[in-house]
């Protein structure tokens, strides 16, 4: 098991699953939202295609860009 060591901010959707709505973020699905509100990553529709190294390297990527 891979376990991310990072602290970072993290967003839950509401109730009503507007989120879920909006990014089609079914079944399941994590994005990585750079400062300007635009996606920088979209993982894999999950739990099966989530990258965990991918998903890590995209954060890396974001935060020394």
């Amino acid at each position: 098991m891979l376990k991310l060591a990072l602290e970072m901010p993290a967003l839950v959707d509401r109730m009503d699953d507007q989120v879920a709505i909006d990014y089609a973020a079914m079944p399941e699905r994590l994005y990585l939202i750079d400062r300007d509100g635009s996606v920088a990553y979209r993982g894999g529709m999950g739990p099966m295609f989530f990258r965990p190294r991918e998903w890590e390297e995209a954060i890396q990527e974001l935060l020394a860009g």
